[in-house]
């Protein structure tokens, strides 16, 4: 699985800017909506449903939130990277600023699974975060991404 096949160009947010998780929050809903055709509540009260049961950070200013959604067709994704750090609760008490949504339909615990386990390593490695966090824009961001070493995580 590649985030190619979870990610369009146009689901790459270059530094949003908001100053809560709440917001944060609110903000992926809305984008992950118009995306994905599913109601903006939905998507949020199922974040706000994971997030409950802890933080989705997984650590060095990276969450991972997600949450499997009814008549979602397909797993897909929202990477944002915001334009300040904000506090998340995160386990390693660092301001998060790289957030890579995943949205999965109901039945399709593998594939959430394996969309989890790639995101979660391609962000583990320093090199990769730090180019993100220099990149100079959306379309960059998005090669970043989508590139060879990403499709190997």
């Amino acid at each position: 699985m590649s985030l190619e096949t979870l990610l369009s160009r146009d689901a790459v947010i270059f530094d949003l800017k908001v100053s809560s998780k709440k917001q944060l929050m609110q903000e992926l809903a809305a984008l992950a909506a118009d995306r994905c055709g599913i109601e903006q509540d939905t998507i949020y009260n199922a974040l706000l449903e994971r997030e409950r049961l802890g933080a989705t950070s997984v650590g060095d200013g990276v969450a991972i939130p997600h949450a499997r959604l009814p008549n979602l067709e397909n797993v897909s994704g929202v990477f944002v990277r915001l334009a300040q750090p904000i506090d998340y609760d995160a386990a390693d008490e660092q301001p998060v600023d790289l957030i890579f949504l995943l949205l999965a339909p109901e039945a399709a615990n593998a594939e959430h699974l394996r969309a989890l386990a790639k995101t979660s390593r391609l962000f583990r490695k320093e090199n990769f975060r730090e180019s993100i966090r220099g990149a100079d824009g959306a379309d960059a961001m998005y090669v970043m991404l989508t590139e060879p070493q990403a499709k190997a995580a």
